[in-house]
């Protein structure tokens, strides 16, 4: 289920411009291991944020969802990957899939990026996904899971 209109962020970049745009990461994405089972390197990644905006826990998932943050000045910590070849961004778009929608917002530095925005408000939990709890508990066998996914996916990624 989409988001209201407000849940949205102003277009700040042409669509056209997105599967090469500067990629901000704030979840499973900021992981070396992840990124390179799934795109077969470890792209320029560097540590960026995203004022107004924060990585939500979502109900029964390990990874988190980028959404609007409430109160106070929210910033999601994450990094920037840079250098993204479209097919590698197609790679991306494909595992994120439906419950996503790429969509531009405005690093700290003023900077404009893509990132992958979570849709259904529904699912969203209190609080901020813990990355360093994902880290222990979850990361080894996620990267199992992303490279059994990779394998199964038609098209190569460069």
């Amino acid at each position: 289920m989409p988001p209201d209109a407000d849940r949205r962020p102003p277009a700040a970049m042409a669509r056209a411009a997105w599967p090469t745009a500067d990629l901000f990461v704030y979840g499973t994405l900021m992981f070396p291991a992840v990124v390179s089972t799934l795109i077969g390197r470890v792209p320029a990644m560097e540590p960026a944020h995203a004022r107004g905006w924060r990585p939500a826990p979502l109900r029964d998932r390990v990874y988190p969802g980028l959404v609007r943050g409430e109160g106070g000045d929210p910033a999601a910590a994450g990094r920037v990957l840079r250098g993204l070849t479209a097919q590698e961004r197609t790679v991306f778009d494909a595992f994120e899939g439906a419950a996503y929608e790429a969509g531009p917002l405005a690093l700290g530095d003023g900077r404009a990026a893509v990132a992958y925005l979570w849709l259904d408000p529904a699912e969203v939990l209190a609080g901020t996904w813990d990355v360093g709890r994902f880290a222990e508990r979850d990361l080894d066998s996620y990267v199992r899971r992303c490279a059994a996914w990779r394998a199964r996916l038609a098209y190569p990624a460069s």
